[in-house]
């Protein structure tokens, strides 16, 4: 399978600066933010963002984890359940900003799932969509308002998110196959 290198280690750390910079501007600060990472890589470019977010602003914005499974559109279709992990909010989103990270959009599914879930813990001011990879493709009218890189796939390619937490490095490739 070929594989192309869309960022490195250092890219991503870039990055991160980057997007965290753009949601403190659009939201005047971390004041009023909840960051919240669908599992599993999500998750840690999160902590990332918040980590972040204190380094700037001197705040630890709360920081929650999701798990979609139960909120995904194609259970029905899958001939094996799969592993459900642990949602973790553990604050009140009621008039928060809601950050919702994910490491890649696609369809637009996942975060379908991941705003009715949300929803389900209460009415937030806004959600906002931070994602590392937005590729294209989407099924629903879902857009990140923070991006790390957009590029066009094909469908028949895979774009991976590596992270040191999960993989031991970081980098984003695409697979052709």
């Amino acid at each position: 399978m070929a594989e192309n290198v869309l960022m490195d280690s250092e890219t991503i750390d870039r990055t991160i600066v980057r997007i965290t910079s753009e949601i403190l501007e659009k939201n005047k600060g971390a004041k009023e933010l909840v960051v919240i990472g669908v599992r599993t890589r999500g998750v840690h470019i999160a902590e990332r963002i918040v980590n972040r977010i204190e380094k700037l602003e001197g705040i630890r914005p709360p920081m929650g984890t999701l798990d979609i499974t139960l909120y995904r559109d194609d259970l029905r279709r899958k001939t094996e359940w799969p592993k459900v992990e642990k949602t973790e909010i553990p604050f009140s989103v009621e008039e928060k900003e809601v950050i919702l990270v994910d490491d890649v959009v696609y369809t637009g599914r996942t975060t379908r799932a991941a705003l009715e879930e949300i929803m389900d813990f209460g009415r937030p001011s806004s959600i906002q969509l931070a994602a590392m990879v937005d590729r294209g493709h989407r099924e629903l009218p879902i857009q990140p308002d923070y991006v790390g890189i957009k590029v066009n796939t094909l469908s028949s390619e895979e774009v991976r998110v590596h992270l040191k937490e999960t993989d031991g490095n970081d980098g984003v490739i695409v697979l052709q196959g």
